[in-house]
């Protein structure tokens, strides 16, 4: 199997599963715990909050709060800061969000929300003008992903932050980087962030365990009320095995970034030039350089992406034809669209996400079989006018 759908989740790292197992087995006690038992996972907990602090570039590990995934992150961050700003109705995002904050903020519109969707380009880029005219005194809250889980293009959060700052310092900004996290730096004390969201499963940790920054003078309610966990910010018995296991995630991604940045961003281009050059209705439906170094969205053109994945599943490879969360849609993604790509690409648009334990021999797969894959599938394609223009204009 060449697993290519890294954006999706990723493997599950041995050392991590090595460093999880103990609390698995013979260190199970609640580490909230008065007897000596519960020493050992409290204190695992605190260590791994300081990992992820030192990931994600934060001051202090007392603003990493554990939570459940990507998706609880953000919908803390969301509805905790408004309930604490009530007076304030006015919100800023983008068009190209993750279902779990577009979804949210869809709901808040319905309970008397205003929400401004800032648009992005032909390249995913955002409109960085048409977000300040958006900002106002009264915008409560202005939430801007990292890095796009469809496209990898990395958006201007430092410079959003220090905006935002200067002309409404009592708005607050949350950043969604589930794609970001342990594919590129992140420093959060150096920015004007106020609460970001990360996910384990996204850089080989297991699914089921996120992380939640918040900088210490944000003030925020807690989405799930119960015990004291978290400093009472999030209830619930702590989960240790799969705390460690991000907090060992979080050390080996913070140690291979020079990797992710280098090798694996090179594999990633290998993979693009090789598809651009052997198939004649390729097309990249963003080629900017300020991408997360391991994803690459493909449209093929007069061809359905369903039966492209079926055709790759046949061969072994895994690919996806967008976020994980809407993948089971047969409506075509709302970040494709709002980049204004093609109808004739739209539907067969082809994400390849890569991590580190992808090798050279699998991209050259996928660069040998693409073409044949697609011979294949443009001879059935009720467009043949069409595509025998684009492969005159290719030369192929």
């Amino acid at each position: 199997m060449i697993y290519l759908d890294n954006n999706a989740t990723t493997k599950v790292d041995e050392r991590v599963l090595d460093a999880m197992l103990p609390f698995l087995k013979e260190d199970y006690a609640n580490p909230s715990s008065m007897y000596d038992f519960a020493k050992k996972p409290a204190a695992a907990i605190k260590e791994a909050r300081v990992k992820v602090r030192d990931l994600l570039g934060a001051s202090n590990e007392k603003d990493i709060y554990f939570t459940s995934c990507g998706s609880e992150s953000a919908n803390t961050a969301i509805k905790g800061v408004l309930n604490c700003n009530r007076e304030k109705k006015h919100i800023i995002t983008t068009k190209v969000e993750h279902p779990c904050v577009l979804n949210t903020y869809k709901e808040l519109e319905k309970n008397g929300y205003e929400v401004d969707y800032i648009s992005v380009n032909s390249q995913g880029e955002l409109d960085i003008e048409e977000f300040k005219q958006k900002l106002r005194k009264d915008t409560a809250l202005v939430s801007i992903m990292y890095a796009n889980n469809e496209t990898g293009v990395i958006y201007p959060v430092e410079e959003i932050g220090e905006y935002i700052k200067s002309k409404s310092p009592e708005t607050r900004f949350f950043v969604d980087a589930v794609q970001a996290a342990g594919k590129i730096p992140i420093n959060v004390k150096d920015t004007n962030i106020d609460l970001l969201g990360i996910s384990g499963h996204k850089f080989h940790a297991p699914k089921g365990v996120g992380v939640l920054y918040v900088k210490p003078d944000v003030r925020f309610t807690p989405l799930i009320n119960g015990g004291h966990q978290e400093r009472g910010l999030r209830a619930g018995t702590e989960n240790v095995p799969y705390i460690v296991g991000i907090g060992k995630a979080a050390e080996l991604a913070k140690d291979a970034l020079d990797y992710e940045l280098k090798e694996v961003k090179r594999l990633r281009d290998k993979l693009e030039e090789g598809i651009l050059k052997n198939v004649f209705n390729a097309r990249l439906n963003s080629s900017i350089n300020k991408r997360v170094p391991n994803t690459s969205n493909i449209g093929f053109e007069y061809v359905e992406g369903e039966l492209i994945l079926l055709h790759l599943s046949d061969i072994g490879v895994c690919a996806s034809s967008g976020s994980a969360c809407t993948s089971g849609s047969l409506e075509p993604s709302h970040v494709l669209r709002a980049m204004g790509v093609p109808f004739t690409a739209l539907h067969g648009s082809i994400r390849f996400s890569l991590s580190r334990f992808t090798k050279e021999s699998d991209i050259d797969f996928v660069i040998e079989n693409m073409p044949k894959i697609m011979d294949k599938l443009t001879s059935i394609s009720p467009f043949q006018d069409e595509l025998m223009e684009l492969r005159k204009r290719k030369g192929l």
